[in-house]
């Protein structure tokens, strides 16, 4: 389900929706590690607070990023308010049941 910042712009609208669409795919890819998809997960449920102004390099994410946005990335800001990090997270998210991971 969408869940779109109420300032984002159609662009950002745009990056989210192709970045929810990456990560459902690779969660549901069954060569994804579930360890993999827990991992997301976490990032998911995680408070922006504990990360600060950090930025994530992790391959899927970057590889979602950069296929939607056409610019080539090599880190994305672990931040909820970043469309294509929220996209992805929540697209993995709602990919698995609620009963898997401890949803």
């Amino acid at each position: 389900m969408a869940s779109y910042e109420d300032d984002w712009t159609d662009s950002q609208r745009g990056l989210y929706d192709e970045c929810y669409r990456a990560g459902g795919e690779w969660a549901e890819d069954p060569d994804t590690p579930s360890d993999d998809v827990q991992h997301v997960i976490n990032l998911a449920e995680a408070d922006d607070d504990a990360f600060s102004d950090a930025e994530i390099d992790y391959p899927p994410l970057v590889d979602a990023v950069t296929q939607a946005s056409g610019v080539n990335v090599t880190s994305v800001p672990v931040r909820h308010d970043d469309p294509g990090f929220r996209g992805f997270v929540d697209g993995v998210r709602d990919a698995v049941a609620d009963d898997v991971f401890g949803l």
